[in-house]
Parts: structure tokens; sequence; C-alpha cells
């Protein structure tokens, strides 16, 4: 038997374990995971209204509930949890799918004050990711710039202006739905620093800001003319076609008199995150204008938007993995077709996929196509891989480097416990938002 370790259990790594086991008949997969909880992104990124997608998590649990496939949490890889060596003397075979850990950075002065979160973090806290820092995002927050025009953006926006009504049908955490139903935010912008033809977010995404009750969405029409083909999208590919035409049908309608108000900006590029009181006050754009390249250029004119709350959506970056090649700029592993490359050579028996491997692009189901990319690659080395002798069972090694993982059995517990919680609640599922409750959860099926 081929022996596998697969690092990361979001889509990359089920679709990984998938493919494995479906092409090998002779291959048993672990599913290693920092956290107790599987899924990765679709239970920690996607939103918490968006249950479709979220259902996702169902294909996700046939495979990992595979008979050639364990999932094993609660373990971290390098620092604080089973060094990478010792990782790959148990496995025949390690493929990371560890994603992209961190978000881009603006690189402007005032990043860091109080009030200036990423979007990650905040997605974060109202996902119920352990690590999340507690609360605070909304206390005095009146008004708030989400910097970016892409799918996350248009997340965190459609989050501030949901009402609890729709939110308390949802697996959201209940100190976050306590705090969503209680903040003041009125205003949020959202602010690009190119076109509406530019941006990235979907057009499904997009319209369901025009669906929130008590909402109004309005766009400067002379603002996003700027943008040549905004005024005559034909030659736009559909996706973008259809963007566009959205905004022109919210730009042409009056703004109203609704409870909540977002606007929608474009050539504005941040500069400067401006101080009031301590904490973030206010963001200071420069007006960019196209530069006949399909970028901008600045103005040099200015504009300063009122903001308690900055929420910067402007992409994932990859973070170094211990025992493994970075590449600083691209913030990826360097490999060839999944097999991890050191100074121009193949690290035998280690390999990538998923964001990690490819950088941040792409949807979820792009990490299917190269999931098979890198399973061949595992596929066409195995005769070499398995003709290293492995201990009977990895399970009693990483307990002897002091981990206690987090068995199928314990995930269905926290599951059962999640359920209880929002039946107690007078909800549905509620998820649990810390370390100690899950795995308090997890060792009732245990120990």
């Amino acid at each position: 038997m081929l022996r596998v370790a697969v690092v990361g259990s979001g889509p990359s790594g089920c679709y990984t374990a998938q493919s494995l086991v479906q092409q090998d008949a002779a291959v048993q997969v672990d599913v290693l995971d920092r956290l107790p909880c599987p899924y990765g992104l679709v239970r920690y990124g996607v939103a918490p209204d968006h249950e479709k997608i979220k259902s996702l998590q169902n294909t996700l649990r046939t495979v990992l509930e595979h008979e050639r496939v364990r999932f094993l949490g609660g373990i971290p890889v390098g620092a604080g949890g089973v060094p990478a060596d010792r990782l790959h003397d148990l496995y025949h075979a390690v493929v990371y799918c560890v994603g992209a850990a961190t978000d881009r950075r603006l690189g402007v002065p005032g990043e860091d004050l109080p009030g200036s979160w990423s979007a990650t973090e905040f997605v974060s806290w109202y996902s119920a990711h352990p690590d999340a820092t507690e609360d605070g995002f909304l206390h005095g927050v009146r008004s708030a710039v989400v910097i970016g025009v892409g799918n996350v953006a248009v997340d965190v926006t459609r989050m501030l202006a949901r009402g609890p009504a729709e939110l308390s049908r949802t697996d959201m955490p209940q100190a976050a739905l306590t705090a969503l139903a209680d903040g003041r935010v009125r205003d949020v912008r959202m602010v690009g620093r190119r076109g509406p033809s530019q941006a990235r977010f979907t057009t499904k995404e997009l319209r369901e800001l025009g669906t929130l009750p008590d909402t109004g969405v309005t766009v400067d029409p002379a603002e996003a003319a700027l943008d040549p083909a905004y005024l005559d999208p034909s030659a736009l590919p559909g996706p973008r076609r259809r963007n566009v035409e959205v905004l022109r049908g919210w730009a042409a309608r009056p703004p109203g008199d609704a409870a909540h108000r977002i606007g929608l900006r474009f050539f504005l590029r941040p500069v400067e995150l401006l101080a009031e009181a301590g904490r973030v006050g206010a963001v200071r754009f420069e007006r960019t204008a196209p530069d006949g390249a399909g970028g901008v250029r600045g103005t040099g004119r200015y504009e300063e938007i009122e903001a308690q709350l900055v929420l910067r959506s402007v992409g994932y970056r990859g973070v170094p993995v211990e025992g493994l090649p970075f590449d600083a700029v691209s913030g990826t592993v360097p490999h060839v077709a999944g097999r991890v490359r050191r100074d121009g050579d193949v690290v035998p028996g280690v390999y990538v996929a998923g964001w990690i491997k490819r950088g941040p692009t792409g949807v979820i189901g792009t990490n299917r196509p190269c999931a098979k990319e890198t399973v061949a690659s595992v596929l066409e080395d195995s005769a070499v891989l398995a003709g290293r002798e492995l201990p009977a069972d990895p399970l009693p090694a990483l307990r002897a480097e002091g981990l206690r993982p987090v068995e199928w059995s314990g995930w269905r517990a926290i599951e059962r416990a999640e359920a209880e919680l929002g039946a107690a609640l007078g909800r549905g599922v509620v998820k649990l938002p810390d370390w100690e409750s899950l795995l308090t959860a997890a060792r009732t099926a245990q120990d």
C-alpha cells in the first residue's frame, strides 16, 4: 500500500484525497489538519448566509468517510506540532494543501491603527474560527470602508448590512450575531482603485447586495463613467458585462431613504488611514484614472471618506511552510506539476496542491484539476515511493510527538455539540467559537 499524508482538509486537500483513492486501489490517505474541524475555507471562509455553497461540506464529507481515508485533526505540521521531517518518515508521500494563510497588505501609513482589519480577520470572527480575535470590530462604528472589489469584499459588506432576522438562521456564533444585531453601522463604502469593468466580484454575489432588506445601493454614474467600458460594455466578456449592467442599473436609480446604505466607489487608491481619537477615523484616497494599458495612474487629487472600521480585502498570500522551499514573490512553493522543487531539483515524496501551489486564484472547483495534476505526479512516482519501509500505522508515532489527534468520531461529536447549542439558543446549528469548546466536545467521543 502507498501511504500518503495530505496536509490540509479544505477543498484542495479533500479533492487530492479523493483523486488518490479513486485512481489507485492500493493507496491509503491520512488527511491532517491543524484545526479539529475539517473543510477549511468551506467552513471558515464561506459566508454563513451562503448555505448552498456551504453545502459543499456534504461532498467533502463523503471523501473523508471513505474506507481508505482517515481524518486526523488537531495536528499542526512544523512549529508546535509534528516536524516536517518526521512526517516524511511516516508516509511514502506528503501533499501540502495548506492554502494561502495570510492577507496582502496595503502598505500605506495608518494601516495598523485600531479599527483597521484584514477582511479575513473579520470573516474568521463571524465564522467562529478558533483563532479569531474576540469581538471589538463594531464598537462605536457608524461608517465602514471596505477596500477591494472581489467576492470577499462583497461578503463582508453584505454581513455589515444584514439584519439579525436573516443572520439568526445561519450557523454564525452567538457573540457575532449579537454584535452585528446591536451594531450601528449605517454606511458602507466598497472601494476599488480601478473601474467597474475590472472588478473581481461575480455577478451573482454583486446582485445580492440589491436584495438586502431596507438597504439602498448607490453608484456614482459620473465616477463609473471614467471607465470607457462602463459606457459601452458590449465588447466585455459575459461575466464582466453583466457586472457593468447591474452597476448601471443602480446608478440610474435615486438613492432612496433606507436604514443601510452601500456605496460602490471606483478609481480611488488608498494612500493613508487617518487617526481620530486613537483609532481609524477616515481613509484618504487618491483619485486614479485609466492609463490606457489596463492599469491606472494617480491624478494628484485626493478625497477623504469617514470610517471607524476599515476592512482590507486586496487578496490572499501564501506563507512559508517549514521544510519546504518558498518563492517570496509569488507566495507559493516552487514545483513542477505538483512535485516540489528545491534549487531546481525535485524533492522526493513531497508535493503541493491548491493555493500554495498555484497562488490564490480560481474558485472552489478550480481545485479539482489542480489536485488531479498533483495526484498524477504522485502515482507516476509510486513505484519508487512505495519501496520505503514505514511503521505499520503512523498514529502511535504522532501521539508520541505529544499530539492528541481528533479523529472522525471526535469531529462528529463537535457536530452534535453545535446542534445542541443551536437548539438551546432557539436557532439551528450554531458553531462553537473557540479551541476549548471544540476540543472538549471532541474528547467526549475519544476519551
